[in-house]
């Protein structure tokens, strides 16, 4: 399964699929274990994320990673992707037509990772994978259950630090996540 994992990130490093291609520095794959039970998937890449090639490393990045560490989640024990694999200019929201550009390589990905929970990070998440008919305001801290997955609908890392108060949902919701996976491993026992 690891080769068709890496087969595919040798795909997304070459796309064209959209104007994106023309202005990153790196394609931002997706970092993580090939078995997890627990994948994230936030919105796209910002400058960091661009620089280095790895999802999650700046500041919302640091946040989370706050957050696993306080949940007694290891980050190299979930798996880590976006919507889109290139930074949208200034970070602005990935337009509809690049987030359908690259959703055939986030669907490839949840096919080989076959994860339990996706956490959606943010609207742009939840509406591209979840639908359009979902808003993160309404749905988040609300289980989702669609083919098997359950999805959990949070705040993006990068909204707590322009609204500090978000923190405690975030938080909550990650409770949530968590308390799920063991009811999954006790079901498995």
């Amino acid at each position: 399964m690891c080769e068709k994992l890496n087969a595919l990130a040798d795909v997304v490093k070459t796309c064209t699929k959209c104007g994106l291609c023309k202005t990153r520095t790196n394609t931002v794959f997706g970092v993580g274990p090939i078995h997890t039970d627990i994948m994230f998937v936030g919105e796209g890449p910002g400058a960091d994320e661009d620089r280095e090639g790895i999802p999650f490393v700046g500041k919302a990045g640091k946040l989370m990673n706050q957050a696993f560490a306080g949940l007694g989640i290891k980050r190299e024990e979930v798996y880590i992707a976006n919507v889109v694999k290139c930074r949208p200019p200034n970070n602005r929201t990935p337009l509809k037509e690049e987030a359908m550009a690259c959703l055939d390589y986030l669907r490839n990905q949840v096919i080989i990772i076959k994860p339990k929970i996706i956490v959606l990070l943010g609207n742009t998440a939840l509406k591209n994978i979840v639908g359009e008919e979902y808003g993160i305001t309404a749905s988040r801290g609300k289980w989702i259950e669609k083919k098997g997955i359950y999805y959990m609908p949070t705040f993006h890392p990068a909204a707590l630090l322009r609204d500090e108060s978000k923190k405690v949902d975030f938080w909550n919701d990650l409770k949530m996540v968590v308390e799920k996976m063991h009811q999954f491993h006790e079901t498995d026992a």
